[in-house]
């Protein structure tokens, strides 16, 4: 569910939706979403001074807290 979740506001927010890909990673508590895009969008999801980034991080943490669980997004090069 989250995965899908991260998947779409990212495939908002780039210009080559197809290349977007979010691998996840289950620990017992928490949730590791490694978010993989064209080298050219990863600006556009970092956003100014990392503001993009930290609002999905935001979204995912209080999306995954109502299930006690920790989600972290890392952004793959």
């Amino acid at each position: 569910m989250l995965k899908d979740l991260i998947k779409m506001m990212v495939q908002a927010l780039v210009s080559n939706p197809g290349m977007v890909h979010v691998e996840e990673m289950q620990g017992e508590n928490i949730s590791v979403y490694e978010l993989t895009v064209a080298k050219e969008d990863r600006g556009r999801i970092i956003g100014k001074n990392g503001q993009t980034v930290k609002s999905i991080r935001t979204i995912i943490n209080a999306v995954s807290s109502r299930s006690n669980r920790k989600a972290v997004l890392e952004i793959v090069e």
